[in-house]
């Protein structure tokens, strides 16, 4: 599978965040092969569990593995520094990011632990969240705009 799928597949999960009445953000994490292992979405608002952001949902969802560093994660959103240092932690070393316009995470962070990180600066993932942001602004500053 190419990036444009991956990002694809991770929006498919920030829609669904957003019609679950949640933040829109997805991820997927990708195999070594290109498939995808693991799916996940924003599932703060719904859980009401502050810590479940998409990157976290999705990591959790991927399970118990040994090929951490073999995965690449991939968000629609720059992660931020919490879901930054869960990928650091289990050492994912490569991070592909829908866009960072509407908010920049701990980018800096990756870069410094040597993680390959590309943004892709996807003109849906711009839209969806600065659409989101500007319909939820309480919302947002509620979790990570503040």
């Amino acid at each position: 599978m190419a990036q444009q799928e991956w990002i694809q597949a991770a929006l498919l999960g920030a829609r669904q965040g957003m019609q679950e009445g949640g933040i829109p953000i997805g991820s997927v994490l990708a195999d070594a092969a290109g498939n995808i292992v693991a799916r996940g979405h924003n599932l703060r608002v719904q859980t009401g569990d502050p810590t479940a952001h998409a990157e976290l949902v999705c990591i959790r969802n991927a399970g118990r593995r040994r090929d951490w560093p073999d995965l690449t994660l991939v968000s629609t959103l720059s992660p931020c520094i919490m879901c930054s240092g869960t990928s650091l932690l289990f050492g994912i070393s490569r991070v592909v990011v829908g866009e960072n316009r509407n908010f920049i995470g701990a980018e800096d962070l990756l870069r410094q632990r040597s993680v390959s990180l590309q943004v892709l600066d996807h003109p849906e993932c711009i839209a969806l969240m600065r659409s989101f942001i500007e319909l939820n602004p309480d919302l947002w500053n509620e979790d990570i705009g503040r």
